[in-house]
């Protein structure tokens, strides 16, 4: 019974890499389509994004926008990333835009077929997984920050190592030098935990590089995938001439387990007596140095496939989505369009044409996520080709937002001040040569109201010029008729029955022109002697500015 016991046991250890495999497998194909469960550090996500160079990018998304969108929430619904790798540049080509026709038509070809070729995905899903290591995140300082340099003294370094080797040698013909070993070894072992703080960023940095260029190097070999880098081979070679001398870092970090406790002791007596670690780490390094160029490439390789992978995912999972038509029109057309993060959102119709759009509605009823909804199809075709609609069209356009503004009470600013260097900045960017959309929520709040409609009259109708789009909500009904020859009208509206308020969040044509506000207040039993004079005073305004 103990050999029948043995055996199984033996068996089932065996068996368990195959079974860890047959598992993940079906993890990753019930997965297809679903919301991603795992925590999300931002910090580190955007670290690839924080120090790219956009250059020659069409527009990156400021934070202000991000904010204003709910962008991380955003981005939580869309990543289905395997790698950090690719949850990283999947980041930044989200808050990036740079329409390439070409590069689209390819990524749509790949798209297909790793939608409909669940085999090849699910294998590639498998090795990318290997870099869900959070170690994998710090790949990007390799190639994007600036490497430490050897101290002055590096040629101490050199010479004690020299020292220690020929008085081991020697050792074995004269005794003597078995004591100048164990001197040399004193001050080497403080050297060598010296440099443990120099060592630390790139024990987890330069395994993963290691394990990242052999992903590529396998991946690459299918045909379909060189498409996306067909020069990837040479940049991976580079990364190889240096796999020998980075070898040691793979081998620091797998000796981390209990078992290996022993073994990591000689090692790192070896390690002292020859200074091996300030030795590798700055040849390394410098050879690094100079191939920060093909690092990028063989992490940008990874990072695109994976969130094409993911794009495939985000589609499968979706009742409706549409591919963007960017055209070189003046038109914004949106057919049944939704937020993505609202369960079960009510879709609109929409187009912007000759004439921007002035919102109006009470709180609640849909202004401002209608807002959001246009911003954020705009930037996720712009970026994915990907639109939560049944159909939309737009021009290449750069977004600005003025949704959600704050006191600065670290820096002593008001909200209205922050407003209006919010306000300035648009102004400019409305003349900057690009065809803008610009996304505003109730102007100048922070002001007065006769002020407030005069800056904001004056500052919609400069930003309407040069064929800028804009989309505003206000509770100002008076911006209605001051605005009429630049503006098409708009508004959500409430019902109000048996003490019920109830939203059907569909767009409208026109201004609102029912108002609930002071019913509402009757509803919640405010005082009849307030709600009395609330209705009373409305009257005469509405007779003032009749």
């Amino acid at each position: 019974m103990i050999k029948d016991f043995l055996f199984h046991v033996k068996y089932a250890f065996l068996l368990f890499p195959f079974n860890r495999k047959k598992h993940l497998a079906r993890k990753l194909k019930e997965s297809f389509g679903s919301l991603k469960s795992d925590t999300f550090n931002f910090k580190q996500i955007e670290s690839y994004f924080r120090k790219k160079d956009h250059y020659n990018a069409h527009q990156v998304i400021t934070d202000k926008t991000c904010n204003d969108l709910d962008f991380d929430q955003l981005f939580m619904f869309l990543d289905r990333t395997n790698s950090r790798v690719g949850q990283q540049y999947y980041y930044n080509k989200l808050r990036t835009i740079d329409v390439n026709p070409a590069q689209t038509k390819l990524n749509e070809e790949l798209i297909q077929t790793l939608s409909k070729d669940s085999d090849l995905r699910i294998d590639t899903q498998k090795k990318l997984e290997a870099l869900n290591n959070k170690d994998a995140y710090n790949i990007t300082c390799l190639f994007q920050e600036e490497h430490i340099t050897p101290p002055k003294f590096f040629f101490v370094i050199k010479l004690l190592s020299f020292i220690s080797l020929v008085s081991l040698l020697l050792a074995f013909y004269n005794p003597l030098f078995f004591m100048v070993l164990i001197g040399v070894f004193c001050i080497n072992f403080v050297v060598h935990y010296w440099n443990k703080n120099n060592l630390i960023p790139y024990t987890g940095s330069i395994p993963q590089l290691l394990k990242l260029n052999n992903i590529a190097a396998n991946l690459h070999l299918n045909p379909l995938f060189q498409k996306i880098n067909p020069n990837l081979s040479v940049s991976i070679k580079f990364i190889n001439a240096v796999k020998s001398k980075m070898f040691f870092f793979q081998l620091e970090a797998k000796l981390q387990g209990e078992f290996e406790v022993i073994l990591w002791f000689v090692f790192e007596l070896f390690k002292i007596m020859f200074l091996i670690e300030p030795l590798l780490l700055f040849d390394v390094l410098k050879k690094l140095d100079t191939k920060r160029n093909e690092i990028e490439n063989v992490y940008t390789f990874i990072g695109h496939l994976d969130m094409l992978i993911s794009i495939a995912s985000l589609r499968h999972g979706l009742d409706t989505y549409c591919f963007p038509d960017i055209n070189k029109g003046l038109v914004i057309k949106a057919n049944q369009i939704a937020h993505p993060l609202i369960q079960d959102c009510t879709t609109n119709n929409v187009e912007i044409s000759d004439k921007s759009i002035l919102l109006t509605g009470s709180n609640m009823s849909g202004k401002t996520s209608f807002i959001r909804t246009i911003g954020i199809n705009v930037i996720t075709g712009l970026t994915i080709n990907t639109c939560f609609a049944k159909s939309m069209s737009f021009p290449l356009l750069k977004i600005f937002s003025a949704i959600r503004i704050n006191d600065d009470l670290i820096n002593n600013k008001s909200y209205y001040f922050e407003e209006v260097v919010t306000i300035k900045e648009m102004l400019k960017e409305s003349h900057n040569g690009s065809q803008n959309l610009f996304l505003l929520d109730e102007l100048f709040k922070g002001t007065n109201t006769v002020e407030r409609i005069a800056a904001g009259k004056a500052v919609l109708s400069e930003l309407a010029k040069n064929n800028n789009k804009i989309l505003v909500a206000t509770h100002d009904i008076e911006l209605t008729d001051l605005l009429s020859n630049q503006f098409d009208l708009y508004h959500f509206s409430e019902t109000v029955e048996n003490e019920k308020v109830g939203f059907d969040y569909k767009l409208k044509e026109g201004k609102l022109k029912n108002r609930n506000a002071i019913k509402i207040l009757e509803m919640n039993k405010y005082p009849s002697g307030v709600v009395h004079e609330a209705i009373e005073i409305s009257k005469q305004l509405d007779k003032k500015y009749s």
